[in-house]
């Protein structure tokens, strides 16, 4: 017993003396970037890994895996993953408005979709009916706005990922779940088409990509399409009550994902297998190939012409020219060698990208370097970098750019359990004028922003007018009451 209690002790202690330190970032901090073209300032944080700091406290904060703006800019939603939960803030105060918990008495009801077919169950041959928490991972926006999309890793049953998962479909006028459907193995990242009605979601855990329609506005109508495979399908056979690393091992390691202009073409960035970043015709439902001059890609953004990607172990923020791209693919093969690649050193465990509203800067969650990384893209350089709580992923920047928030998750118990708030201040005209314009388009006629704050104002109009009603209703019959009994005395 005591030979077994030192082994366990000391495989943890090699274990956490294999991460890097631990560091806290602390509001306040600021950095100023190249002469002062730009300021990042930590001006708050919501964690829940020091109690006595009441302040900043957030129970609902638990393994935070993502965070995405509402694209009328006044919330921000965070995925806690192990809390199996999405909590909203409001963007300007970053109060906490809501936590959407992601809890199921069954796969199956009236909040689901048919099952498509394409992802049955082959482990738990009850698992559609099983009770279950989801563990949130990525999110999309659709409907400009009106529907956010929330990938789970796994339902909780499901120990080493190896069933059909779910995605939530949140209505975000009421941030409720309004629909459920059907995923493939470990889901991860999830986009929606630039024309609206295709959701794309990377299934990390077989090699496939899975297409649900969604160009109808009813989300009763929405409907998977076959998934395409990239390379191969993983056969998955592990065990039922030992847990396995699926994190490593999960074929190519579907990740970033982003839609080319006129979205006939889907990239997929493969972290693992063989590298690259996989191609998928959408009209024709064909795997093509792979983008084979880059490896261990893990986000995907397109920002001002250029295709932007994230290399997580070598820490790289690179770029290539979307035309490049097009040329590349045209050229046909199964093997794309795209030129014009151009590189920028950053932190090490280079995890989500975001550019800023001119595309002027990408920031770069830097996971094990426990940093923010700010680089100006015009010299692809870094000009700036500061402290995030250990160990940041997810990442995104508001749509005037002032606002960066970043989730930080937790390595063997190590750090994490924190979302840090940045203030990005800019000198340049350009990205002013970019930021201005997004802050005026924020403010105008953002149809879901209306239609969202309408749906709100009547739902709490017509609740007030019934309990006014209702209050005025009792009165008069308490009334009648009292009458009738003093004319009964009266006889």
């Amino acid at each position: 017993m005591r030979i077994i209690l030192v082994s366990a002790i000391l495989t943890m202690t090699l274990t956490a003396s294999a991460e890097p330190p631990v560091l806290r970032s602390h509001i306040g901090d600021s950095v100023i970037a190249d002469g002062g073209v730009l300021t990042v300032k930590c001006v708050g944080k919501k964690q829940n890994f020091n109690w006595a700091d009441t302040l900043t406290r957030d129970v609902d904060v638990f393994s935070p895996k993502s965070v995405n703006f509402h694209p009328d800019g006044t919330r921000f939603y965070v995925n806690s993953l192990e809390g199996c939960a999405t909590v909203v803030y409001d963007a300007k105060t970053t109060t906490k408005l809501k936590v959407i918990h992601h809890n199921f008495k069954s796969g199956e009801g009236s909040l689901w979709s048919h099952p498509s077919g394409y992802y049955p169950f082959t482990h738990y041959k009850d698992g559609a009916t099983r009770a279950f928490q989801g563990k949130p991972v990525e999110s999309a926006f659709s409907h400009g706005g009106r529907y956010l999309w929330i990938p789970y890793y796994r339902r909780t049953f499901d120990i080493n990922a190896q069933d059909p998962s779910a995605v939530a479909i949140i209505d975000t006028r009421s941030d409720t779940i309004v629909r459920l459907m059907e995923t493939g193995p470990l889901p991860k990242m999830i986009r929606c088409s630039n024309d609206g009605k295709t959701m794309a979601i990377a299934h990390w855990g077989d090699n496939t990509v899975g297409l649900i329609d969604i160009s109808g506005n009813d989300p009763q109508q929405w409907h998977h399409l076959e998934p395409v495979i990239v390379d191969h399908k993983l056969q998955l056979n592990f065990s039922l009550s030992s847990a396995v690393n699926r994190d490593a091992n999960s074929g190519n390691l579907l990740r970033g994902t982003v839609w080319m202009p006129g979205d006939r073409y889907l990239l997929v960035a493969c972290m693992g297998g063989g590298g690259g970043i996989a191609v998928i015709d959408v009209p024709e439902h064909r795997y093509l190939g792979k983008i084979t001059s880059i490896s261990n890609a893990r986000h995907l953004i397109l920002s001002d012409k250029w295709l932007y990607v994230s290399v997580n172990a070598a820490g790289l923020v690179q770029r290539v020219p979307i035309d490049s791209i097009n040329v590349a693919i045209g050229r046909g093969g199964k093997s794309f060698g795209v030129h014009g690649w151009q590189t920028c050193r950053v932190g090490g465990g280079a995890r989500t990208i975001e550019a800023s509203p001119s595309g002027r800067y990408v920031f770069a969650a830097c996971n094990s370097a426990s940093q923010l990384y700010v680089v100006d893209t015009e010299r692809m350089a870094v000009i700036a970098h500061i402290a995030v709580d250990s160990y940041p992923v997810g990442l995104d920047v508001s749509h005037d750019g002032s606002l960066v928030v970043v989730t930080s998750q937790a390595r063997h118990g190590l750090g994490g359990n924190a979302v840090n708030l940045y203030r990005v201040t800019y000198a340049d005209d350009a990205e002013a004028q970019a930021s201005a314009t997004a802050t005026a388009s924020d403010l105008s006629t953002d149809s879901t922003s209306v239609v969202g704050n309408a749906a709100r104002a009547t739902d709490e109009a017509t609740t007030s007018v019934d309990l006014k009603l209702f209050i005025t209703l009792g009165v008069i019959a308490l009334l009648l009451i009292v009458v009738l009994v003093m004319l009964r005395r009266k006889r």
